[in-house]
């Protein structure tokens, strides 16, 4: 049992480790076989996946002088695994056919295991030590792959921005840590909403800073902006199974610690919802395909994260997963019509959905089930929520309800301009240099995910919707009755409706709203004077501190000692060279001197010893 909790996530752990590794030691050769590497890895993690959700994997271990660590599969992380090993799979599959042979495919597949794995850690960790090892190691490898491309340094900027704004969220997580051991003695996870007094809500407030942060909610959304420069693998894969989902799981895994507060859980509601609407209204102002989504992952990661501030685990929990089906879906189609024409801009991919027939109708199904049209996933999932909502204040319904209606807006938008029939508008290559050929590996994966995001829908079931509280153990939340179901479903469709026809009318949504909107309400400029800015500052400081300082110090030691052996050898030591050669002269002297007696002849000795003699008398004379 132990070994099957220790193979989910080492699989594709060594696996990418191995590939990268490899990569520096065989060269491009590997390159060739590293797809095929990666996607083998990736089935093998999603068969150990579905036979952990079945038996239940439990690893214990000492951690830090005998603390208590681990690993664990239960029923709220059986649901992520299975998620996230399936969506890995589907990603993997439509990445071994848009990443060309001469591009570093070891490389990518590599780094994008390695980040299933640790998202894989963080959804099974008992403890805050080891989540916190699989949370710093996913983030790293969001880095890397967001700035795959590290030849362009916009690639390579927005990377940094990504990796600095979620890393002054994750302190919070240190923080938390710090303090659970203060006020528990330990960094279980299930012993947080236990801790004493004001350390508990220390805790709370270190997880839901780590949380925003790394979910990409309000103040931190912008940074989701900035990594859709990154491959368009890896936005499928972080903004539906991985990273961006983290956050929203962290919340959902410890929404007895957010209720034990009481104020934890009311602020998680009011941001998550607050999220939800201004980055619905983001979403909708976008002309930038990849930008709307971003937007879009952003606002339904609110709803997430409003239910685990609204007690609702089990309906949180769905929304993760319809919506990690949905957004996988629609990145990767989105990803494929900017490899065959070039362009992702919204006015541009006129007719995209028409001349690419299996790519627009799995992302007309996304887009429909993003929308919140019955009897779609995320129409269930997303009412789950809001009646959770509903019982909490009425206030928090409308504002989540008008966050729902926003999502039909830009699902429609963008499902509109893709469909319409080539025009004067439509654009290939401004991006780019398109390939005009969608391959089968890319065309894969994308049925299987549309039926994904179809099929969420029968969480609207009352058979389906209790069996899924009974595995996750919240059988006390609250549910959608029909008339909610209904009356979501019934304006979802009418601004579907009115949408088309403001469109067809030639009308555009362009009022004073839109520019801020447009620029993701400027919060990457707040926040790169609040955050970027000083921490960018600081590095530049320390740099300078290294060269002048640490590094003038060594230069300054080694021109001191150069200095002190020039003079050693200019004055020094041509006097101590002197004193040697005089002593070796007159040694010399002495030497001569002393070999003249030695004639070989006894009479000489003779006379030599009477001398002796006499001088040794007259000193005895002299002294006695």
């Amino acid at each position: 049992m132990s070994l099957l909790g220790w193979l989910l996530p080492a699989v594709p752990v060594v696996t990418g480790v191995l590939l990268v590794s490899g990569r520096f030691v065989l060269g491009r050769g590997l390159d060739r076989f590293a797809p095929a590497i990666a996607v083998g890895a990736s089935s093998v993690a999603l068969g150990l996946a579905v036979a952990a959700a079945v038996a239940r994997p439990a690893v214990r271990f000492p951690l830090f002088d005998g603390l208590p660590a681990g690993l664990a599969v239960d029923g709220l992380s059986a649901a992520l695994v299975l998620t996230v090993t399936s969506v890995g799979l589907a990603v993997l599959v439509f990445a071994a056919g848009e990443f060309s042979p001469d591009e570093s495919r070891a490389r990518f597949f590599g780094l994008m295991l390695v980040f299933t794995g640790a998202m894989l850690v963080t959804v099974t960790a008992t403890d805050l030590a080891v989540l916190l090892m699989g949370w710093e190691v996913m983030g790293a490898m969001s880095y890397a792959l967001i700035g795959f491309w590290w030849r362009e340094p916009r690639r390579v900027g927005s990377a940094g921005i990504s990796f600095v704004t979620t890393r002054a969220g994750d302190l919070g997580l240190y923080f938390a840590a710090g303090a659970a051991m203060i006020g528990t003695g330990s960094l279980s996870l299930d012993g947080l909403a236990g801790a004493d007094g004001h350390w508990r809500d220390l805790v709370a407030a270190g997880v839901v800073l780590a949380a925003l942060g790394k979910s990409a909610q309000v103040p931190f959304s912008f940074w989701l902006s900035r990594a859709m420069d990154g491959p368009s693998p890896v936005s499928a894969l972080l903004h539906s199974a991985t990273m961006v989902a983290a956050g929203a799981y962290l919340l959902l895994r410890l929404e007895p610690l957010l209720a034990a507060t009481g104020w934890a859980a009311s602020l998680v509601a009011w941001l998550g919802a607050l999220t939800a609407l201004l980055l619905g209204a983001v979403a909708l102002a976008q002309r930038d395909l990849k930008q709307l989504l971003a937007a879009s992952t952003c606002a339904q990661i609110g709803f997430m994260v409003l239910g685990a501030g609204a007690g609702t685990v089990g309906g949180g929990t769905a929304h993760l997963v319809a919506h990690a089906a949905v957004k996988s879906l629609l990145f990767l189609g989105a990803g494929a019509w900017l490899t065959a024409l070039g362009t992702k801009d919204l006015g541009e991919l006129h007719g995209a959905a028409r001349r690419y027939r299996t790519v627009g109708a799995a992302f007309g199904v996304g887009m429909l089930a993003l929308a919140g049209v019955p009897p779609l996933s995320l129409w269930a999932t997303k009412d789950t929520v809001l009646a959770a909502a509903l019982e909490r204040s009425p206030l928090l319904y409308g504002v989540g309800l008008a966050a729902a209606l926003l999502s039909a807006g830009y699902a429609a938008r963008a499902l509109i301009a893709v469909s319409r029939p080539i025009d004067a508008a439509t654009r290939v290559d401004t991006e780019e240099s398109g390939t005009r050929h969608v391959g089968p590996l890319e065309k894969l994966p994308l049925p299987a995910l549309a039926l994904g995001s179809a099929a969420g829908g029968v969480f609207a079931l009352p058979v389906v919707d209790e069996a899924w509280r009974n595995l996750l153990g919240t059988s006390h939340d609250p549910g959608p009755g029909l008339v909610e179901l209904a009356l979501s479903g019934v304006l979802a469709l009418l601004v579907l409706a009115g949408t088309w026809a403001l469109v067809r009318r030639g009308g555009r949504a362009r009022t004073a709203w839109t520019a801020p909107a447009l620029h993701w309400l400027h919060l990457e400029r707040l926040a790169g004077l609040l955050i970027a800015r000083p921490v960018f500052a600081l590095a530049s400081a320390l740099a300078r501190f290294d060269d002048r300082v640490v590094d003038g110090g060594v230069r300054a030691t080694a021109a001191a000692g150069r200095g002190a052996a020039g003079l050693a050898g200019r004055r020094i030591e041509i006097r101590v060279d002197g004193l040697v050669n005089a002593v070796g002269r007159g040694a010399r002297g002495l030497a001569g001197l002393a070999r003249r007696p030695q004639t070989g002849q006894a009479h000489t000795y003779y006379a030599q010893a009477a001398v002796l003699f006499a001088v040794l008398i007259v000193v005895v004379l002299l002294v006695g």
